[in-house]
């Protein structure tokens, strides 16, 4: 090898984990968390987007688990983007979310079924995960230059 071989470490990643009540308060409070999380970085991912599929997952997790377990919010700030997950007590997976229904696509006159096609379309991935007291469900954005 020519020259000077040079090893610049990668950007150490930051995170934060909070418990967030089993209620639908927890929904603009976890939107603000993401929102505040992401003024962190330079190169952050999209703010908008993430607040929205924070919110849906947050709205998820309450709507679909029972009891009051708090619901786990874990934002992740990645050298690349961004990864958020919630995590709840219920272990059962989340239907769609991986893979779009085979009922098609969600009829635009009611009120729920869009929350897993909009993580799906808008995020670079998406899935979930057991973990010891349920499971995880996560996205992760790209990240982006914000303009100076």
């Amino acid at each position: 090898m020519n020259g000077l071989a040079v090893h610049e470490p990668p950007i150490a990643s930051t995170s934060w984990r909070v418990a967030l009540p089993h209620t639908t308060a927890a929904v603009p409070v976890a939107r603000a968390l993401v929102r505040t999380a992401l003024a962190e970085r330079e190169h952050s991912a999209d703010c908008d987007t993430a607040e929205l599929l924070t919110a849906e997952l947050v709205a998820n997790a309450v709507e679909h688990t029972s009891g009051s377990t708090p619901i786990e919010l874990v934002v992740r700030l990645l050298p690349t983007g961004c990864q958020v997950e919630v995590h709840d007590a219920d272990p059962e997976p989340p239907g769609d979310l991986t893979r779009p229904s085979p009922l098609g696509v969600p009829d635009p006159w009611q009120e729920h079924g869009r929350g897993l096609l909009l993580i799906r379309t808008l995020s670079s991935s998406c899935g979930h995960r057991p973990t010891e007291s349920g499971k995880a469900v996560w996205f992760r954005l790209p990240g982006q230059r914000r303009p100076v």
